[in-house]
């Protein structure tokens, strides 16, 4: 039995690490190393609780509520808000998806500059195409929150990319 619960939670660790990685590198704005901590600290509390996931309706949700909840508690515990960044690697670049290298990077790094819950909010509402209710049942608020923390951060990027969206939403 136990042996059928490992290789369970391997097919599923398989299945959604790249989902995962992709919406972790959303989070952390391309920082490729922090996504792959936050992915392996998801797979690993996956892992604690997948004797009981027959009560968990959709583990692929739960499994991106853990990874939201994982950023969040990393970005309250940063005692700095200081990132080293060179360059982005292509590989990071590449795992983010989509053809536009130029607008990917332009994308993480209007990203990086908001706040980690409206980042967290955007990533859950528009990348993984999350409900309000599910949103604000991932980030342990309320769906007015959601709702409002979603408006001011669509405001704040558009904000940041000023007329260069006009210029990016041609290609």
């Amino acid at each position: 039995m136990r042996q059928g619960r490992r290789d369970g939670f391997r097919e599923f660790a398989e299945g959604r690490s790249a989902h995962l990685y992709r919406s972790a590198c959303l989070l952390t704005s391309g920082d490729t190393h922090l996504a792959e901590d936050l992915v392996q600290e998801t797979l690993g509390r996956m892992y604690l609780l997948w004797g009981r996931i027959t009560r968990i309706d959709n583990p692929a949700a739960y499994a991106q509520t853990v990874l939201v909840r994982a950023f969040l508690t990393h970005q309250r515990r940063r005692s700095t808000g200081e990132r080293p960044v060179g360059e982005f690697p292509e590989s990071g670049a590449q795992a983010a998806g989509g053809a536009d290298p130029v607008l990917r990077l332009t994308l993480l790094e209007a990203l990086g500059r908001l706040a980690p819950k409206d980042r967290a909010v955007l990533v859950l509402r528009y990348w993984e195409d999350r409900s309000v209710e599910e949103t604000a049942d991932a980030m342990n608020v309320s769906s007015a929150a959601v709702r409002t923390r979603s408006s001011r951060a669509l405001g704040r990027l558009r904000e940041q990319l000023g007329g260069s969206l006009a210029e990016f939403a041609g290609h």
